[in-house]
């Protein structure tokens, strides 16, 4: 098949692609895989109704376990909930157990491939298209869908599962011995273990740090986030290709165009531009041709909040060194404008009562418009409900809060890490480095290779491999792992009484020190 090529406007009468979205992703039972469940049922306080709470609810009333999530706001719509979203394979596969499938095929865009370019100039760096054999092996597809129908989709399905969920109640304290928590209201909740699923500067960090400082590092970089509906696209030839595209290359400044005519189908495609301390991403994120709209750029003393929302014109000004096509799609929406920063993984992730957890980017934050962010927080939803699947008597909590935390932390960091480390490549500066890369990606373009395989010695892209690697993972296999091999373990010898010897509470130790 041929390589695919950046795309000029072309006219053609067939329906959008999008407009019957289709997944790719292996089709499991109508009610996803079966989930064990627990032999004796607790009570969960989740703390924050966004992403990372609301999957937990999902996974542990799934195991049987009794969940009350409460969400400070009013509603379910904010500031952070008309962006578009990123779903790796390692997420939709997460889906694809819990029988979501049919929801996600309903509100979610499938892409087939990344095309790159020049920020300032659209040269053509190259494409790279998923394979069906990876994404086979990983169990799952590359979704794109609105931050809103995911988080309505996850509330729809705990509450379908009986999980009860209550808005206007913030946690303002939580006991010292974790076993309730305080609503603004003074209204007491109690259970038997709480998750805190309050993002990266609520409670639950808070207690776990105990009194260290969590100042958040600066990256230099700021980020938009918008979306353009998909009328608005369809509607100017120039912007129309992103949603239905004939793909050619574009030559560098001064160069000679390829000569060759390519045919290939019609496909969904994430758009890429690389720039001078400037990255951009466009993607569609619903059937009706909505597209989300990234953009990355130097820091301007913004703050990390999703509710600083700018209008076309001020959002214009940040595109003065961009292709057209970018300043463009500029004046055609507003966008949230937040800061890029990192603030570090919890070392603590359980407290020392051994019944407050927190997940998500309570634990680990991650750098805004990161691809494995909210995979991340489903993955520890999945992690934590199959471990507590196992649960039989109520001592076993905590030896399960600390698994948890140690099936998790280091899976967490590399991602953060290589999340960021993407950015970094996207808005790396304009000199020897940036050159380098530009020319091994186009060179593998030009003799017809997917550009972000790092299949020779070429360092610039190497990072990439780690992230097919990072696809394959399954976290609930993970979880299992931990159970036979020293769940299970623990539970024999306590069977059998060894001198009171607690093994799991030694590995515990012999890791943390």
């Amino acid at each position: 098949m041929s390589f695919p090529r950046q795309c000029l406007a072309i006219q053609d009468t067939r329906p959008l692609p999008f407009l019957q979205p289709t997944m790719a992703i292996p089709q499991p039972l109508q009610n996803g895989s079966s989930a064990k469940k627990a032999s004796a049922a607790i009570s969960f306080l989740v703390i924050g109704g966004g992403i990372a709470g609301l999957s937990a609810a999902v996974a542990l009333r799934r195991v049987g376990h009794r969940v009350l999530v409460v969400e400070r706001d009013s509603n379910f719509e904010d500031a952070s909930s008309s962006r578009g979203i990123r779903m790796p394979p390692n997420m939709t596969k997460i889906f694809n157990h819990w029988g979501m499938q049919d929801k996600l095929r309903k509100h979610g865009i499938v892409s087939e491939r990344v095309f790159m370019s020049r920020l300032e100039n659209a040269w053509t760096l190259g494409a790279h298209r998923w394979h069906a054999e990876m994404l086979q092996e990983a169990g799952g597809d590359f979704v794109f869908l609105y931050h809103s129908a995911l988080r309505q989709m996850l509330l729809e399905t705990a509450e379908e599962l009986g999980a009860r969920v209550r808005t206007s109640s913030e946690v303002v304290s939580i006991s010292d011995d974790c076993r309730s928590a305080r609503l603004h209201s003074g209204e007491i909740l109690r259970a038997d273990v709480i998750i805190g699923a309050d993002g990266s500067r609520g409670l639950t960090r808070r207690i776990l740090l105990d009194g260290e400082q969590d100042v958040p590092i600066s990256t230099n970089l700021m980020m938009l986030n918008a979306v353009v509906p998909g009328d608005t696209i369809r509607s100017d030839p120039e912007l129309l290709p992103f949603l239905k595209q004939e793909l050619v290359s574009i030559p560098k400044p001064g160069g000679s165009r390829s000569s060759g005519k390519l045919t290939l189908d019609y496909e969904l495609t994430q758009w890429v531009w690389f720039g001078h301390r400037h990255a951009s991403l466009f993607f569609p994120i619903s059937p009706k041709g909505d597209c989300a709209f990234y953009y990355y750029g130097p820091d301007d003393a913004t703050t990390e909040d999703w509710d600083d929302v700018l209008p076309p014109n001020e959002v214009t000004k940040y595109f003065e060194i961009a292709e057209p096509r970018l300043k463009k799609l500029a004046t055609l929406t507003r966008a949230s404008r937040v800061q890029v920063t990192e603030r570090p993984i919890l070392d603590d992730w359980v407290h020392d009562s051994g019944r407050l957890v927190a997940i998500g980017e309570a634990a680990h934050p991650f750098p805004p418009g990161a691809i494995q962010a909210s995979s991340m927080s489903l993955e520890d939803a999945s992690v934590l409900a199959k471990l507590f699947s196992h649960l039989r008597e109520e001592e076993q909590i905590p030896s399960f809060l600390y698994a948890f935390q140690n099936l998790r932390h280091d899976r967490c960091s590399k991602n953060r890490v290589l999340d960021m480390a993407n950015i970094s490549f996207m808005t790396m500066p304009n000199g020897d480095g940036a050159e380098k890369r530009d020319k091994s990606m186009r060179a593998k373009h030009d003799s017809g290779r997917d550009v972000l395989g790092g299949d020779d010695d070429d360092g610039n892209v190497a990072q990439w491999d780690d992230n097919r690697e990072l696809f394959g993972y399954d976290a609930e296999d993970e979880a299992d792992n931990w159970w036979v091999q020293w769940g299970l373990l623990r539970e024999r010898a306590k069977a059998a009484n060894v001198g009171g010897l607690d093994i799991f509470s030694l590995d515990v130790q012999v890791h943390k020190a």
